[in-house]
């Protein structure tokens, strides 16, 4: 059985023990004296032992300070009328003027009725306020509890850079019991559960509150990492034998190569997986995290190579989830790293219908015009546009057996001789290896397999990570003016 505690409960299970302190101060009721509203605003506060339906304040989150905000179901079903609006929004300021991470743990049943019109459009200045939070470049972190609908889950619920949700809580639109009233039938079962809208990628994960403090401190610790604190080093070295284009496509193309889950799993810390758009699409086959190379935050977007191949390549709802990262790397100023290893993009009608060549466009203006630091690590495969859709980035790193090519050699020489049979010369002519690479200008280092990936994942994953943490760090000590301005001359 799912255990759900009450917002004071939830803040004392999330924060550091003894933390916790209130920004509330008492609400000015708009109902009127000796009104039923009044009754039950009174009903309501000697039951719960609450004063409103929301409660604010701040504490420590692991020795991090930050802010939260918690809704009270119990309080007349959680819901948002005006002192409880005015109470969020005064606290979502607090926590900008003061820098704060805010964390956000809703349980709603909406807009309070009994205020009507005047209390839905509060939910307007909640959002307001919390988007100018998230544009100060400030983390927001969502908790969805049960039950979470109507306005609250349409404004302040639904705008979080991460966001979990308690298991099988309620969570949609228009609750069940509304809609069953206005068209005689009911609501399709399992729709509105916290676990069907993972699957559907509307929430990064599926948690209870001792695992939501785990995923949270996860989360500040690159979303709100300091930057000042990060220093290069000494630069990585290359030691590199000679090697075939075709030795180098073989070698890629290995089943038990290390790929991007290998890589946070050996050489990241704090890793918090993302799931999907935000905006009800998912893709197996593109990973985005958040991650630390050493001490180095970054946002990740890695092409999951074995996944492609179990579910299918990557089509156009992986460049969207590519594109939330991208986003939220704008907005938090946070180093964003791609990694490149797929056979190439989907072929099929869904794949067209579905926009993929309008997603691999938007993917290069979005990377190359984006303000944040990038780095790109070309890991293993590199096919046509769904490598191309992640490559432009301040700094491009390519693993020794990496490889970039608009089709794969076999599709090259198909075109140019109508047989694969000369894929190995195509791929040596074409220049696809990641010394030649370097030699072009496409790639600025070469990280050294010894002799290969396959053989040696710790060292190798190791290595990759000691290299992104030498370049985000060096990309960070540069002026902004004067890295986006050494980008688009590379790429112009």
């Amino acid at each position: 059985m799912v255990t759900r505690p009450d917002a004071r409960a939830l803040i004392e299970t999330v924060l550091d023990k003894g933390s916790w302190k209130s920004w509330d101060t008492p609400p000015v009721d708009p109902a009127e004296p000796g009104s039923s509203y009044a009754d039950e605003l009174a009903a309501a506060r000697a039951k719960t032992r609450y004063d409103e339906s929301v409660i604010t304040g701040e504490g420590l989150l692991d020795g991090r300070r930050v802010a939260i905000a918690a809704c009270e179901f119990s309080f007349l079903a959680g819901s948002i009328g005006q002192a409880a609006a005015r109470r969020l929004v005064a606290a979502v300021e607090r926590a900008t003027e003061e820098r704060l991470p805010l964390l956000a743990a809703p349980a709603s049943g909406g807009t309070r009725m009994q205020e009507g019109a005047v209390a839905f459009v509060q939910m307007v200045k909640i959002s307001a306020a919390v988007q100018r939070h998230r544009t100060s470049g400030l983390p927001y972190v969502v908790y969805l509890r049960h039950p979470t609908t109507g306005g609250v889950f349409a404004s302040w619920g639904s705008l979080g850079h991460v966001t979990a949700a308690e298991p099988e809580a309620l969570i949609g639109f228009l609750g069940p019991r509304v809609f069953d009233a206005l068209h005689g039938y009911p609501f399709p079962e399992g729709v509105q559960v916290a676990e069907n809208l993972y699957a559907h990628g509307l929430v990064d994960a599926v948690v209870s509150a001792e695992d939501a403090r785990k995923i949270a401190i996860r989360a500040l610790g690159v979303l709100a990492a300091d930057r000042t604190q990060i220093t290069q080093g000494e630069p990585p070295a290359e030691d590199l034998r000679p090697v075939e284009a075709w030795e180098a496509i073989t070698r890629s193309r290995r089943d038990d190569r290390p790929g991007v889950r290998a890589l946070l799993k050996l050489a990241a810390t704090d890793v918090t997986p993302l799931n999907g758009t935000g905006e009800g699409e998912n893709d197996p086959g593109l990973l985005l995290a958040l991650a630390r190379f050493g001490t180095a935050p970054a946002v990740v977007l890695g092409q999951d190579r074995r996944r492609q191949r179990s579910y299918g390549p990557l089509g156009p709802a992986g460049l969207r989830v590519a594109r939330r990262g991208m986003r939220l790397a704008a907005e938090l100023g946070l180093p964003l790293v791609t990694i490149v290893d797929t056979a190439g993009a989907d072929l099929s009608k869904a794949a067209e219908e579905g926009g993929l060549a309008a997603e691999i466009a938007r993917c290069l203006a979005d990377l190359v015009m984006l303000e944040a630091p990038t780095v790109c690590l070309l890991l293993g495969e590199g096919a046509g546009g769904g490598a191309l859709a992640l490559l432009p980035a301040d700094r491009v790193l390519c693993a020794q057996h990496a490889w970039l090519s608009p089709l794969p050699p076999e599709g090259a020489s198909a075109i140019l001789y109508r047989s694969v049979d000369f894929a190995p010369e195509i791929a040596q002519a074409q220049g696809v290896r990641a010394t030649d690479l370097r030699r072009s200008g496409i790639a600025d280092r070469v990280i050294p397999e010894e002799p290969d990936a396959a053989y040696e994942p710790r060292a190798f994953c190791e290595r990759v990570g000691r290299a992104l943490e030498y370049e985000i760090a060096g990309l960070l000590l540069q002026d902004k003016a004067d890295r986006l301005a050494a980008r688009h001359a590379r790429y112009r």
